[in-house]
């Protein structure tokens, strides 16, 4: 199976957090759940795995993250996305590390406004590399906004979790303004849009969680469909936005996910070919090995 780690696994083996709080006070809590907390206590070594919570970390420290398959070193210090369906692994290497981290579920996140700032943040993206390595006065105004959210976490306002939204957000924009613009200004065309849609209807199909779990969208012809747009519409839409047709964005995306299945689950190749809406386990080695130089079996060895 994959390793995962829910909430209260995390609960249990952070060094400063012994169960899960509960809010009596404060009804808004029920929305979903979140935390904030000081990077002082972390632990030094966070296994590889999928989460099933979301967390945005200002680290002050340095140490390599493994955020899907790619690495990276972390030399100076960064705002760093985690999404819920991307696994990673953290491993400090500065003795002093310092700053906050927030973490939160589904039911928080959907609580939230989807602007199209929102969508464009690497909190709802998993194809980007979420860190952001920051300036002296960046570091300043999000120690801030965490500090705030501290503050509130512990306070009996009644709508505090309403407040702590707004200051996510606000840390959110900073990421958007700090990240590399990747959609242009034809993000507000039709082209933009559809692109938009395109992208969140296929972060729904992740993750793969059951060998007996299919994808329902696996051709271009298929989200085409789902859109309600003519194939060679949407082709061009994406073309346009991004550079890559619908066809590379889903072999682009099979092949993350198999390899983070042929790494972190017993499943055979057949049962993760078949998962993955390939009709015969050939057709998925033969795209394996055409995409990464090597066949799923030796990727695993």
């Amino acid at each position: 199976m994959i390793i995962s780690e829910s909430i209260e696994d995390f609960y249990k083996s952070h060094p400063a957090a012994k169960s899960i709080p509960v809010d009596h006070n404060n009804a808004q809590q029920t929305q979903g759940h979140f935390n904030v907390f000081s990077r002082k206590f972390c632990n030094r070594y966070n296994a590889y795995s999928r989460r099933d919570y979301y967390k945005i970390s200002l680290i002050i420290g340095k140490g390599k993250l493994l955020y899907g398959d790619t690495e990276i070193d972390i030399n100076q210090n960064a705002l760093v996305f985690f999404n819920r369906n991307v696994p990673y692994s953290w491993e400090t290497v500065s003795e002093n590390q310092s700053g906050y981290f927030c973490l939160f579920n589904d039911e928080f996140l959907n609580g939230m406004s989807r602007t199209k700032s929102f969508m464009d943040s690497p909190i709802s993206k998993i194809d980007t590399i979420p860190v952001f390595f920051i300036t002296e006065q960046q570091e300043k105004y999000l120690l801030d906004l965490y500090q705030k959210m501290c503050v509130e976490i512990e306070s009996a306002y009644i709508y505090k979790y309403e407040l702590i939204k707004n200051y996510v957000n606000l840390i959110i924009h900073e990421a958007v303004k700090m990240q590399a613009s990747q959609i242009s200004d034809s993000h507000i065309t039709g082209s933009g849009r559809i692109t938009s849609y395109f992208v969140e209807l296929m972060d729904r199909q992740f993750p793969i969680d059951s060998p007996e779990h299919k994808l329902q969208l696996r051709t271009a012809k298929d989200y085409a469909q789902r859109l309600s747009v003519h194939i060679n519409h949407l082709n061009r839409a994406l073309k346009e936005v991004t550079g890559k047709t619908t066809t590379e964005h889903i072999t682009e995306r099979l092949i993350q996910e198999s390899k983070i299945l042929l790494k972190n689950s017993n499943w055979s190749i057949s049962e993760i070919a078949y998962c993955l809406g390939f009709e015969y386990p050939e057709y998925f080695n033969n795209l394996f090995k055409k995409q990464t130089g090597i066949t799923p079996n030796s990727f695993r060895k």
